[in-house]
């Protein structure tokens, strides 16, 4: 009697065991394959997504390393003027604000540079200072862009020795036509 107790005993705790153990995969898995299910969440892409079909200059370059593209969630930063972001201010300042522009709030760029240095794939983004979108004078725009999308501001940024693809954003403040401040 004794002996079928036991048997009885180890065959409901191996039980037990065997069903809380296939509950655990089974949570595991499901919560894996919703993590990385982006079909209908809002924001399918990384941070920093620029989309290839609507960028601007996305077909003048190539990106290498099969296309990645790191330094997605706050872009390459300073690390990306080449020279330094003083340089670049003093450059845009010399070529930029001797203009006649009246326009006020905020011009931001955002792209890619990939691995030789070449500024693409460019999203555009117009505000007010009240950071609400509002068109900003369409010459002041173009000089902007074009000034912005010169290779021979940014640096090449490598990873043990490798060249990289990197987003990048650059945002200009602009009080009555003049550059005041550029983030980052």
């Amino acid at each position: 009697m004794k002996k079928k107790k036991i048997i009885k005993i180890a065959l409901i705790s191996i039980t037990t065991l065997f069903v809380v153990l296939v509950g655990i995969f089974l949570y595991g898995y499901c919560y894996l394959k919703e993590a990385y299910n982006t079909e209908n969440k809002p924001y399918k892409n990384y941070i920093g997504y620029i989309d290839q079909n609507k960028a601007l200059l996305n077909n003048k370059y190539q990106l290498c390393n099969e296309g990645d593209i790191y330094k997605t969630y706050s872009g390459g930063s300073l690390k990306a003027y080449k020279g330094s972001k003083k340089r670049f201010r003093d450059t845009l300042n010399t070529n930029f604000n001797t203009n006649n522009y009246t326009d006020s709030g905020y011009l931001n760029f955002r792209f890619l540079v990939n691995c030789e240095g070449n500024a693409g794939w460019f999203e555009i983004i117009e505000m007010d200072l009240d950071l609400k979108e509002a068109p900003l004078n369409p010459k002041m725009v173009d000089e902007l862009f074009k000034f912005t999308s010169n290779p021979a501001r940014w640096n090449v940024i490598s990873y043990e020795n490798t060249p990289l693809n990197y987003y990048m954003y650059v945002s200009y403040r602009i009080e009555n036509g003049k550059v005041a401040q550029i983030i980052p």
